[in-house]
């Protein structure tokens, strides 16, 4: 019999009981909302793994697919067509036919939390399916967090110590595990709309982060 892979788990995860139970009551307000737990989205064999928090209500839940269709995936996704890691710079649906260049797009949760805040045990029972895309995808070799809970995300799905690296905007850190520097971890502050309108990012200070990634991919290259 064929066992069941970590990607057919996800689909119908229902582990974590405050997470369910809202997506139950979204999918009820929003019946066309995808509203089901968020598979990664782009390149299987890419170099370039970007993790983020969770789905927004209106933009990923909404259309199944990693920071689309909301405020926090435009500045996202113009940096990724920028840097040559999408087709187009501007993503509004699951099949809208942009496509990811070297690039993987996932979150630390994968299911759509209240107030966009996943509590701590959501975030633990969920960190098996980011350790299961990492062991999977040998050919990653920069890893770049959106926040300050992806980097602990990371850190854990690499069986890290919290306090191994700390989060700091622009901050690079080698992964012990992945020998010759093979990994590296870049720290970014998330692309959400509040730290957009608020500067603390900037198109410049995003715009840094990917050149520190496309550095990196072109050294190992």
């Amino acid at each position: 019999m064929r066992s069941t892979t970590c990607a057919e788990m996800l689909t119908n995860c229902t582990a974590c009981p405050r997470l369910a139970s809202f997506l139950s009551d979204v999918r009820s307000q929003y019946p066309a909302y995808h509203a089901r737990p968020v598979a990664a989205f782009g390149d299987p064999c890419a170099r370039l793994l970007i993790v983020g928090l969770a789905p927004g209500m209106h933009g990923a839940n909404r259309t199944g697919r990693p920071f689309t269709g909301d405020h926090a995936g435009i500045l996202l996704y113009q940096m990724l067509h920028r840097f040559g890691f999408a087709s187009r710079d501007v993503s509004v649906a699951a099949d809208d036919g942009l496509e990811l260049i070297d690039c993987r797009i996932s979150n630390a949760v994968k299911c759509l939390p209240p107030q966009n805040k996943p509590e701590p045990a959501e975030i633990r029972t969920c960190n098996p399916y980011l350790a299961d895309e990492l062991v999977r995808s040998s050919d990653v070799h920069v890893i770049l967090a959106l926040g300050g809970v992806a980097h602990k995300a990371v850190l854990m799905a690499l069986g890290m110590k919290q306090g191994a690296c700390t989060f700091a905007h622009g901050a690079k850190h080698a992964l012990p595990d992945a020998g010759e520097g093979r990994r590296l971890l870049i720290d970014s502050y998330h692309c959400s709309r509040y730290n957009t309108q608020t500067k603390r990012l900037t198109a410049e200070s995003f715009a840094a982060v990917f050149i520190a990634a496309r550095a990196e991919l072109e050294r190992l290259a």
